[in-house]
C-alpha cells in the first residue's frame, strides 16, 4: 500500500519538480549577435502562453509572437521558453502581460526594433489581441 503523501517515484508531492525550479529561476539570457551590422528579423512564436485573469482568476491562453531586429545581442530560446512559462501562475491582464514581455525583452536584448503580439484565445465571446512595439532611439 502506498503512502498518499508520495507519488509513485517516492518523492514528496510538495517537492518542487526540476521544471518548476527552472521556471522559477528563469530569466532572459542572451548571447552575442553573430552578424552585428547585418539587419535581419527573428520571428518567434510561443503558442502555449498562459496566465491568470487578475479579476476572476480564470486562466487565459495566448500565442505570443515576437518579431525583432537584433543589435548586439540575441535571446537564447530555452531561456525565453522558461521566462514565458513563468507567467502561468501570474495574475496579469492581457495588456500588461504584452507590455511586460516587451519591457523585459528590451531590457535583456536591447534590439533595434521589436514587436510583441499577444493573441489571446477567445473567452466569453471576446477575442483580444494586444500588440506593442519598441524602436531603439538613435543616440
Amino acid at each position: 500500500m502506498s503512502d498518499s503523501s508520495t507519488e509513485s517515484t517516492n518523492f514528496p508531492i510538495a517537492e518542487m519538480k526540476y521544471g518548476e525550479r527552472e521556471i522559477a529561476e528563469g530569466k532572459l539570457i542572451t548571447f552575442p549577435n553573430p552578424r552585428i551590422g547585418r539587419r535581419y528579423n527573428i520571428d518567434i512564436s510561443l503558442p502555449e502562453f498562459t496566465c491568470k485573469c487578475p479579476f476572476s482568476g480564470y486562466p487565459d491562453f495566448a500565442t505570443i509572437y515576437i518579431n525583432y531586429v537584433p543589435d548586439e545581442k540575441v535571446v537564447e530560446l530555452k531561456a525565453l521558453k522558461l521566462y514565458i512559462n513563468s507567467y502561468r501562475d501570474r495574475y496579469i491582464s492581457h495588456e500588461e502581460s504584452a507590455n511586460q514581455i516587451l519591457d523585459d525583452f528590451v531590457s535583456a536584448c536591447d534590439p533595434l526594433e521589436i514587436t510583441v503580439k499577444a493573441d489571446f484565445s477567445p473567452r466569453g465571446n471576446v477575442h483580444t489581441v494586444v500588440e506593442v512595439t519598441h524602436q531603439k532611439s538613435n543616440k
